[in-house]
């Protein structure tokens, strides 16, 4: 404010003490104004206040380009002046101001504007506005000045700024431009357009630099667009100007969106020319893309191939000759060789003469159409208020107030004479329309502004934004793409985005997809888990079907195991066979051969019970492999319980009298063995009919495969077949301990308690084993189990018979069963017998026959 306040009272000193003269005017009945820089630079005034303040000095810089703009709006009101149809009987006359390029000249324009240029203080105001409307200013700080008065109609040309849109703070503002809402969401497309993820980002700091940039962050973040760094400055800030330098050349971004001003980005340009800054991408807006003030010997080198958005190139038939000739002739009236009889004008203004000749910018006129379309804007407004007519011309007499030509304004709806249609939004613009430029060299010092594409905001989505990538000059001359812009390369499917900490968003790690995770497409930011079923192949981008494991019959380890279950039954049946072969021997006969062979029938079921757990596990195999094993057991250890009964009983019967053999003879073991192995079933099928055994996928163990085993069904049956068998087991295991030390060269009281000691060891092993061994190994346990267990019956119970009946033949007769008694001095008659399992019981004589039980020897 302490600066601006200095300001503002200085221009009010020059505008009212110095006469503030347009640079080119006429009169007529109706008044434009207009505003342009024709004059680049201005004299900072001296702000002492000290002395009078000296007069506003422009430099001798000239900015073509905004020179056309004065001779477009001259050649617009000389176009309507002649024509019969519109304003038919009325005058428009203008006033021009330059204003340097300076918001202080700005000021000093706009109250000429609107008050006339009287010459004295004291001279009251002459009530009427000076100009019904204006037509200006070229930037949109400049033209937010000539705001200053709600009541004065502005259009403008050029400033796009976002700001300028509200209807609230500016209601008598227009402009034939759109605004930068739809430029900056266009450069997000741009960028996006080549998976540029990694920009920098410079612009003016001023209203349009600042509104653009900020609307341009925003679309650049919808379309994860990520900007390096944020630099602005001003044209009088060259400090601020090194800096941004100093920061592209350190920067990784090879893509520079630039939101500048003309001005701002001469002078950028002028110093990476300095700093030999090169091999940048340029995206650019309309104010600096189809610049002809840019266009040095040097700029190719460092603008070469930038892209941006321009203001539509459109013909005005006439325009060209009246810039390059009538402009001078007629209305400057200034003729080459003949200074001495020109006008007043063209006298004071000797120093435009530089321009004359100058006719390189006529074919890539731009902005001049938008001049053009205001000055007819302007001109339809005053035809409508005052109520014109082809036949009875227009109402002179009718006083035309300022905001009549607002509200006129709002409604007007013509096509010019190229056929394009005008009209204003609601936000006082017109429809957006933009050339996607491209700085092309046809040959050494020649750039062009070449068309490769166009943004239309009034086409459906995905039709307003149209490139032709082909037809697109890269920096360097390249016709491909070849700048990869990012700060992190994108992440393959089976990856995910992990961010950098203090970074943006698109700088981050790929990391692999854990395991069971997958992500199927490219800068994927988490992983999907895989259904239950599936699982994530090894470049983690697909599921696929888990693997099902079991232990099959093409496993080394079940090949292991039924190598051990088929000798294991081949190794019964040789027993089987040795005994049978020698069933009348003293030794079978002594071992109770019918249980023996029924033992041996049951270890031969128990073997091959092992089978029915190898294999694919299916409803009847896992209600098979769990009941065949219970009962088979039971079956087996009820024939070794039955013969230990046998052992304690032969040798408590010690009177030739006693009759306790009589109870528990062959029908009596029989019954027994059937009633204990009926308990036994009677479980099993309780089992079975409650909650049987079922094929079940685990997926628990392993997350990786799924295991196919069969879940127990009722845990509580599983626990009571196997607790049943380990109660037998125990029950068998003490009555063969109690009789381990009895006398007799064939009591195998201490093979069974053997047996029986290995039996246990094996299923209390198994049980922890069991329940901690996970997949497959669970059923191998089980397995090895059955036939640990049964090899120690085998082994235990039948290998010392085998070995007398195979290799010690001797042994096996009366004579050694009665030596090894140790009662040599008895006499043993016909009539002497003995207990079925216990030859040396202590015998007595008897001069009676003795029945004892079936096995008994002679």
């Amino acid at each position: 404010n302490t600066f601006v306040f200095p300001l503002c009272v200085h221009v009010f000193i020059q505008t009212t003490l110095c006469p503030v003269l347009p640079l080119l005017s006429k009169d007529g009945d109706v008044m434009i104004g207009g505003a342009f820089s024709i004059h680049s630079k201005i004299a900072q005034p001296s702000l002492s206040f000290t002395e009078k303040p000296t007069p506003f000095t422009c430099s001798r810089y000239y900015n073509f380009e905004e020179f056309r703009f004065a001779q477009t709006m001259i050649f617009a009101i000389e176009e309507i002046n002649k024509s019969k149809h519109l304003l038919p009987n009325v005058s428009i006359g203008y006033r021009i101001y330059d204003n340097c390029g300076s918001t202080l000249s700005s000021m000093r324009a706009v109250m000429a504007l609107m008050n006339g240029d009287e010459l004295l203080i004291e001279k009251n105001c002459s009530g009427q506005s000076a100009v019904h409307a204006i037509i200006g200013e070229s930037e949109s700080s400049s033209t937010i000045v000539l705001s200053l008065s709600p009541s004065r109609l502005q259009i403008s040309h050029s400033a796009t700024c976002e700001c300028l849109s509200s209807r609230k703070e500016y209601p008598s503002f227009f402009r034939t431009i759109a605004s930068d809402l739809h430029q900056s969401r266009a450069l997000a497309q741009l960028v996006k357009h080549f998976g540029w993820t990694w920009v920098g980002a410079v612009n003016s700091d001023s209203d349009y630099g600042n509104n653009g940039m900020a609307i341009f962050l925003s679309a650049a973040q919808e379309e994860g667009v990520c900007v390096e760094y944020i630099e602005k400055f001003d044209r009088a800030e060259p400090e601020k100007l090194l800096k941004v330098v100093e920061v592209i050349r350190k920067s990784t971004a090879r893509v520079i969106v630039a939101f500048l001003a003309h001005v701002e980005m001469n002078n950028l340009l002028e110093q990476l020319n300095v700093h030999n800054i090169t091999g940048r991408q340029f995206i650019g807006v309309e104010a600096w893309i189809t610049a002809d003030s840019l266009v040095t010997p040097t700029s190719f080198s460092v603008l070469g191939g930038s892209l941006g958005f321009a203001v539509q190139k459109t013909n005005i038939s006439g325009l060209n000759t009246f810039l390059v000739k009538d402009f001078w002739e007629t209305d400057f009236q200034c003729e080459e060789n003949h200074i001495d009889v020109a006008s007043k004008s063209c006298k004071e203004n000797q120093d435009l003469m530089k321009l004359r000749d100058y006719n390189d910018d006529v074919e890539e006129l731009r902005y001049s159409s938008n001049i053009y379309k205001a000055v007819y804007a302007v001109a339809h407004s005053l035809h409508s208020i005052m109520k014109c007519s082809d036949s009875q011309g227009c109402d002179k007499t009718s006083e035309v107030k300022p905001w009549q030509v607002i509200e006129a304004l709002k409604q007007v709806n013509f096509i010019i004479k190229n056929g394009e249609q005008v009209w204003f939004d609601s936000t006082g613009a017109v429809l957006a329309r933009y050339e996607v430029v491209n700085w092309q060299q046809r040959s050494i010092g020649s750039v062009h502004f070449e068309p490769v594409g166009y943004y239309d905001a009034s086409l459906p989505p995905g039709q307003k934004f149209v490139l032709n990538t082909e037809a697109i000059m890269w920096p360097g001359g390249s016709k491909k793409v070849h700048i990869s812009n990012v700060c992190s390369e994108s992440c393959r499917p089976g990856t995910y985005k992990v961010l950098e900490r203090g970074k943006p968003v698109c700088c981050f790690h790929c990391l692999p997809c854990p395991d069971g995770e997958i992500s199927n497409s490219t800068d994927s930011n988490d992983c999907n888990q895989c259904p239950e079923e599936y699982w994530s192949n090894q470049i983690r981008d697909a599921c696929v079907p888990k693997n099902v494991e079991f232990l099959s019959y093409t496993e080394d380890m079940s090949k292991i195991l039924m190598f051990f279950t088929l000798f294991g039954v081949v190794l019964t049946v040789t027993v089987a066979v040795l005994f049978l072969i020698n069933r009348d021997t003293p030794l079978v006969k002594a071992n109770n051969s019918e249980l023996s062979f029924l033992l041996l029938f049951s270890l031969s079921l128990c073997f091959l019970c092992s089978l029915t757990f190898i294999g694919r596990p299916t409803e009847w195999s896992c209600m098979l492999r769990h009941t065949a094993f219970g009962i088979t057991f039971v079956l087996c250890i009820s024939c070794i319980l039955g013969k230990t009964i046998v052992v304690l009983m032969a040798f408590k019967a010690t009177l030739p009298s006693s009759n306790v053999m009589k109870w528990f003879g062959p029908v009596q073991q029989r019954l027994t063995v059937l009633s204990l192995t009926l308990i036994q079933v009677i479980i099993c099928i309780l089992w079975l009919t409650i909650n049987p055994p079922f094929p079940f996928k685990n997926m628990k163990i392993f997350r990786e495969k799924i295991i196919l085993e069969c879940s127990l069904g009722s845990s509580l049956g599983f626990w009571a077949v196997l607790g049943y068998i380990g109660i037998l087991a125990v029950l068998c295991f003490v009555l063969a301990f109690l009789a381990r030390k009895l006398p007799d060269n064939f009591n195998e009281a201490k093979f069974i308690t053997f047996s029986m000691l290995i039996f246990s060891a094996v299923w209390i092993t198994f049980i922890p084993a069991y329940v901690s061994s996970p997949g497959k190994l669970t059923v191998a346990v089980e397995i090895f189990a059955i036939l640990a267990s049964s090899y120690g019956i085998l082994f235990c119970i039948f290998a010392p018979k085998c070995y007398i009946l195979a290799l010690k033949p001797e042994l096996n007769t009366k004579k050694s069963m009665l030596v090894s008694c140790g009662h040599t001095n008895l006499k043993v008659t016909a009539k002497h017998t003995c207990t079925p399992f216990n030859m040396h019981t202590f015998l007595r004589p008897s001069t009676a026959t003795q029945k004892y039980p079936t096995g008994a020897c002679d």
